[in-house]
């Protein structure tokens, strides 16, 4: 089986674990970034990047993750978990 292939069977694959705790890094490095803000405003921005530059697939991985199991992620991107979108959570005020 390639990589590619063992990438495609769902939430059961092999490395996971590797992938969620790749995003959590990525999520990590995003938060670095906005550390200096007023948390508010960090907070708000890591979403919004997340939102952004990530495709739903990410994000959707990134919930299913992280949503009832947050201790891995980094304060404030754990803050900024629920204004996360998945693909069917509308954006705010819509």
């Amino acid at each position: 089986m390639s990589d590619r292939t063992a990438a495609a069977t769902g939430p059961g694959r092999a490395g996971a674990a590797n992938d969620s705790a790749k995003l959590a890094r990525m999520a990590a490095q995003i938060a670095g970034f906005f550390a200096a803000y007023p948390q508010e405003q960090a907070v708000s921005s890591i979403a919004e990047h997340i939102n952004q530059f990530w495709g739903w697939r990410m994000r959707e991985d990134f919930l299913a993750a992280f949503t009832a199991n947050d201790g891995e992620l980094q304060p404030l991107v754990r803050k900024a978990l629920p204004l996360v979108r998945g693909r069917h959570k509308p954006e705010p005020g819509v």
